[in-house]
């Protein structure tokens, strides 16, 4: 497993618990998609992974090395690459000046964009001269999926990475990723509310209620068929 987390608590305020006893495990290669409605902790742990929520118990293995209370920065250059919702670019920087830092990740990558970058994403290299602020949603996610890719992590996660972004772009963007995952063995764990989305890259799904994963899908096509399974967990 590239990912394990046992029985994880975590949350933003000492003494108030977001995550209780949550248990995760996910293999080297997997497309894992996480849903539940809002203000179930799918955020949260995805910031309890990357170091930006400390874990007031439990443990965070990836790799096989414990990374429970590592800084961000050093869970970055272990592997891990962090997609947050609302895309977080530099508007004020250019796309190439943007994806120069996702160099920063790991030493010895150098300071200059390469070209299989531009393959991945064909918008970014027409715009590299363009204000990362002035794109559309849609071009912004596609720079900061690439920015993360940059680091070459081992494992990506994404945090709702079709908010804001029309159905066409965000079918472009799952094929994109789903080949660029194929081909490097990428392991990608998602948040994510769209479920044509999620059935284009999921290879299992996890459902999360008042923080903890509480039911495992592995036939993706019941995300499409299962209307008592989706009002269950996603309803409001």
């Amino acid at each position: 497993m590239i990912l394990e987390i046992d029985k994880l608590h975590a949350g933003y305020i000492k003494g108030s618990l977001v995550l209780q006893d949550l248990n995760l495990s996910i293999a080297q290669g997997d497309f894992v998609a996480l849903l539940g409605r809002n203000g179930m902790g799918k955020t949260t742990l995805m910031r309890s992974i990357v170091g930006q929520i400390k874990a007031s118990a439990g443990s965070i293995r990836f790799a096989g090395e414990d990374i429970t209370g590592a800084s961000s920065y050093k869970i970055a250059r272990a592997g891990i690459g962090y997609v947050p919702q609302g895309r977080e670019i530099f508007g004020d920087f250019t796309v190439e000046e943007n994806l120069r830092m996702g160099l920063l990740g790991k030493p010895g990558l150098g300071s200059t964009v390469p070209e299989w970058a531009y393959d991945v994403f064909p918008i970014l290299k027409e715009r590299r001269s363009q204000q990362a602020g002035t794109m559309s949603g849609g071009q912004q996610q596609q720079l900061a999926i690439m920015r993360a890719l940059l680091g070459q992590p081992d494992l990506l996660i994404l945090d709702e990475p079709s908010e804001g972004i029309q159905p066409s772009i965000v079918h472009d963007i799952g094929v994109a990723l789903r080949e660029y995952a194929r081909a490097h063995g990428l392991t990608v764990l998602l948040v994510e509310q769209n479920l044509d989305l999620v059935g284009l890259l999921g290879h299992h799904a996890l459902f999360m209620e008042n923080g903890a994963i509480v039911e495992r899908i592995d036939d993706m096509a019941r995300l499409q068929n299962d209307s008592e399974l989706i009002a269950r967990y996603l309803s409001v």
